[in-house]
Order: structure tokens, then C-alpha cells, then sequence
């Protein structure tokens, strides 16, 4: 009971010193699995922050189990997705908890443009939790079929945040 409490109360004073997201300079690393229907995989994320709630970023995808059709293998170019994104971090607008960040966003791919809408929460200055859901507003090729849907769908991560 004792190790239990000492572990609470060094959680509670390295939680008093996280803070989801500063403004500009900041730099946020993600690391997370990817799900989607037809295949899971991996998702890394860089987001720059450029304003007081403004981040610039970049977030690639690859698809490590593909489901959706066994007749044939997918190749690297079905499995994989890149993207640039743009991001109204808002957590502090709500005034929710300044180890959480909220932040919707656009974000222009190899596939579509899309939105997402995630949620980052500091533990420690350097380490917190994050998900994200993520869905096409205009797909470039409008009859999608086969491998043409991984990455270009309703998708929801979930992993590690990072300040960098």
C-alpha cells in the first residue's frame, strides 16, 4: 500500500509540471497504431506550433495487416499515406486543463483532403497520451475501391505524445 501511494503521489508532482501546448516553438511528437476498416498499422506525428494556438504539421501512415482483399498483396504505395496538417489548438481556449490539449484540424494527403479531431494529455513535460480521429472531406479519386481505401477512410489512432 505503501509503494502504491508513493507511486500516486510522484505521479500527482510530475503531472504539476506538464503543459499540453505552449504556442510558438513548441514541437509535439506522436507515435501510434492506426485503425481502419480492412487493416490496422503504425502512425507518426510532428507538429510544429507557429502561434499561440496555431501548429503546422506532417503525420505519415502504413498499413502493417491488410484485410480487404487476399488475392492479391498490397504494395508500399496502398499501404502507405503522407499529409501535411494544420491545427487550432484549443485546449486553452476552454480552460479545461492546461495538461490538455484539444485540437481539430485539416489536413491536405497523398489521398484526400480531410479533418481530424484529437486529444493530447501530459502526464510529464515530455511524455502524454494522444487519440485521434481522422475522416476524408474530398477524396481526389471519387470511385475508391480496394486498397484505395486504406488511408483514405474514417480512421481512429491512439499512442504516445512527445514534446520535442
Amino acid at each position: 500500500m505503501k509503494r502504491l501511494l508513493m507511486i500516486v503521489a510522484l505521479a500527482a508532482t510530475l503531472g504539476l509540471q506538464a503543459q499540453a501546448f505552449k504556442g510558438k516553438g513548441v514541437v509535439k511528437g506522436q507515435v501510434g497504431a492506426t485503425f481502419q476498416d480492412g487493416g490496422n498499422g503504425i502512425a507518426v506525428t510532428a507538429d510544429f506550433g507557429i502561434g499561440e494556438n496555431i501548429s503546422l504539421g506532417i503525420m505519415t501512415n502504413y498499413i502493417l495487416n491488410a484485410e480487404r482483399d487476399l488475392s492479391f498483396k498490397p504494395r508500399f504505395e496502398d499501404r502507405a499515406d503522407l499529409r501535411l496538417r494544420f491545427n487550432a489548438n484549443i485546449g486553452n481556449v476552454f480552460k479545461i486543463d492546461e495538461k490538455l490539449d484539444i485540437y481539430p484540424g485539416l489536413s491536405l494527403g497523398l489521398r484526400n483532403f480531410g479533418g481530424h479531431l484529437g486529444v493530447r494529455y501530459f502526464f510529464t513535460n515530455g511524455f502524454g497520451l494522444y487519440t485521434e480521429f481522422s475522416a476524408p472531406f474530398s477524396r481526389y479519386d471519387s470511385d475508391v475501391v480496394g486498397y484505395e481505401y486504406y488511408n483514405n477512410q474514417f480512421m481512429f489512432n491512439i499512442g504516445a505524445s512527445f514534446n520535442l
